[in-house]
Parts: C-alpha cells; structure tokens; sequence
C-alpha cells in the first residue's frame, strides 16, 4: 500500500507539545513495519528515514490551515506519491486534496483523520462551538468547512466512541450518513512513556506530587484547574507540578491567543505548585511524570481525547478526571468527578487511601495495553482498506 500523510503542525515552536506531530512520530514507523511505503508531506520529518519528506509550509495560524489548501501543492505531492490512500489529518483540507486527485488524474481512498474537533455536543443534544476556533465569530465557518471535509471522505478516522458519536450526529444534521465510514482509532501510546506501577514507590511521609501535563490554553480550562490547584494544595497536603510544554511562543502565536502566558505566570505564582519545563526533551519528560504519583485532566468541555492523560496511565499514574466527553468512557469511575468537592475528595482519598491508589495504578497502566503502536497501526490499516 502507498500512503500519502498530510499532517499539519500547529506547534511549530516544540514539536513535543505538537499531538498531532507526535501520533505521526509513533504511527508511521508501526505502519512502515505493515509494509506500507509512506509520504509524509509536513512542515517537519519524522525520525523513520523509512518514510519519504515532502517538505510542505507553515500556515501562519490554524484559520489559515482550515481555510488556506495550497491546490497546486498537493497536486504536485499526489502527482508525485501516486497514493493507495491519502490521509488528511486537517480534515478540513479534503475537499482540495479530492480536487487535487482529480486533476491528476489518479484514484485513491481518502481518509479523513479527526484529530481536533471544532465542536462538541452537550448532554442535552446542544452542538457547542470551540471557542478557541471562533475567534471574530469564525467557530460557524469552521464548522461548515469540517463538514464539508466529512463529505469528501471515504473514510473517517477518530479518537474515542464519544467523539465519533458526536461526528455522526453533527455529519446528520447536515444530511450526511457516516455510518459505514466511521471508524474508531485511537492514537498510540508511547513506549518510551511506559512504567509498570509495580516499579513505583511512594515514600512514605512525604506529600503526593500530581502533575498536570497540559496545554495552558484558556479553552482547556485552565482558569477553573487553577482554583482547584489552590483547593488542593491547601485542603490535601498534595503539591503539584504543572508542565510548560509550549516554552517561548512566538510574537504571532502569543498575539493570536495569550492565555497560556497568562496562566502560566497566574499558576507559577500559587504556594506548593511549581512549573516545570521538559525544554522539549522526551528523556526530561519522562523523568517528570517518574516523579509525580498521579494526573489531573484538563477541565476541558467536551474533550475527546487527550495524549497527555494516556502519558500519565502508561506511566502507572492515577488521573483524575471531569466526567465528560472521552474521560467519560475511559477513566475509571471511581476518578471522575462532578464539581470541585468531588475532586478534592479523590485527591484527598488517593493521598490516604495506600490501596486506593495503588489499585487505580493497576487500572490506568492497564488502560493503555491496547495502545502499542503496532496494535494502532493494524487497526488504522483495517480502517484504511
């Protein structure tokens, strides 16, 4: 099989803090020992020499890689991979790489990998904008260019069962039937990220240390995490470090969205909770979730999927979590909560509780076993055919 990878970087200042650089980074080699041939056409290479480079450019902000496909590009780049199957990770984009197909003159599979959803959808059935892709009232467009990608696909690739049932309902509000092309592909874990819980000790006497591994962004919910990181500290004894994955910004991304500066400095200010970097070095990364003993979820609306959260499970770490979206489906029960009490009293439990914790260690390295790359690969190359 050819395959022909578009990925668009929305991370370009660390790579490490990039999901959708990372899936690549972990996914391709798996699907290259399947015996696939793979063009990756990106504005970074993956480490695999095994994959060839297209080199593709940066869009200057993430509006520009929804509404900006360079046609002429991806013409050239199919003309000259002659895929089996294309991949559009920025799903918006399928439409032009069907034109692009097209005007080659060539027949492939697309299929539409759903890595960022400009949407969710509430208990009640309400389609919720992300505000973080609405900014000058632009979250309507975004959405109708999603749509119009969903459309152009043969198949459609996505995170968890939670995301794909909101997929499905928004593709059927605008007349689209995704029932045979949907399929659910989590991304992998990393291997280089993976501890047996049984490795792990707790000193005894000395505070838990739980760990927040997120983008700061304001959308995440970062404001609301940060008046529970007081709570916690103040009300469990537990101390927490909060990673800065993104590092120095540039002046375009800062001025596009400043909040994780913003909050980065706000939390960075609060007793018992330190930010620490990795300064993009996987090895450092590692060795910080090593440290901690268990991770908070972002207090994201309607996430529906988070890598930093399989990190933390891989690791032997407990997360705790909002019970919403993808943490609904995947967390234990007995991590999730309702309000700011609710996870305060597992924190405070997980802090006092030695069995408590060591059992929700069990479970969350478990939760990852599936999640190899080689078990991700076969069932992408399943979903794929």
């Amino acid at each position: 099989m050819r395959l022909l990878y578009l990925l668009n970087i929305s991370n370009p200042d660390r790579l490490t803090a990039d999901s959708g650089f990372t899936v690549a980074e972990l996914l391709l080699p798996a699907l290259a020992d399947s015996g696939a041939e793979i063009t990756l056409a990106a504005p970074a290479r993956v480490t695999d020499e095994r994959v060839y480079f297209e080199r593709t450019a940066l869009p200057a902000t993430k509006y520009r890689a929804r509404f900006g496909p360079d046609i002429d590009q991806l013409a050239g780049i199919v003309g000259r991979a002659r895929p089996d199957v294309v991949v559009v990770n920025q799903i918006e984009n399928a439409p032009a790489v069907r034109a692009a197909l097209l005007e080659t003159g060539l027949d492939a599979v697309v299929a539409g990998y759903c890595h960022y959803l400009p949407f969710s959808i509430t208990d009640l059935g309400t389609v919720m904008l992300d505000p973080s892709l609405d900014d000058a009232g632009l979250g309507p467009a975004v959405l109708l260019a999603f749509v119009a990608g969903l459309a152009a696909c043969d198949r459609v690739l996505i995170h968890s069962a939670a995301a794909s049932e909101w997929t499905a309902a928004v593709a059927e509000r605008h007349d689209l039937d995704l029932t045979e092309l949907l399929a659910v592909v989590p991304p992998p874990r990393d291997e280089r990220l993976v501890r047996d819980p049984a490795d792990a000790e707790i000193a005894g006497g000395a505070p838990l240390v739980g760990i927040y591994n997120h983008r700061l962004y304001q959308h995440y919910g970062t404001a609301k995490f940060t008046e529970l990181a007081a709570r916690l500290v103040s009300e469990t004894g537990v101390r927490l470090r909060v990673t800065d994955l993104f590092g120095q910004r540039g002046p375009a991304r800062v001025l596009l969205d400043p909040s994780p500066e913003f909050h980065r400095a706000q939390l960075a200010s609060l007793e018992g909770v330190r930010v620490v970097s990795d300064g993009g070095d996987r090895d450092r990364y590692r060795a910080l979730l090593a440290a901690a003993h268990f991770g908070l979820a972002p207090l994201r609306a309607g996430c529906p999927w988070s890598m930093s959260v399989i990190d933390c499970q891989a690791m032997g770490l407990p997360v705790i979590a909002p019970r919403t979206g993808w943490f609904a489906e995947h967390v234990d029960d007995e991590l999730l909560f309702d309000t700011l009490d609710g996870a305060t009293a597992i924190v405070e439990r997980l802090a006092r509780d030695q069995e408590f914790y060591r059992l929700h260690a069990k479970r969350a390295y478990a939760a990852t076993a599936g999640l190899t790359p080689s078990a991700v690969a076969a069932a992408y190359l399943e979903a794929i055919s």
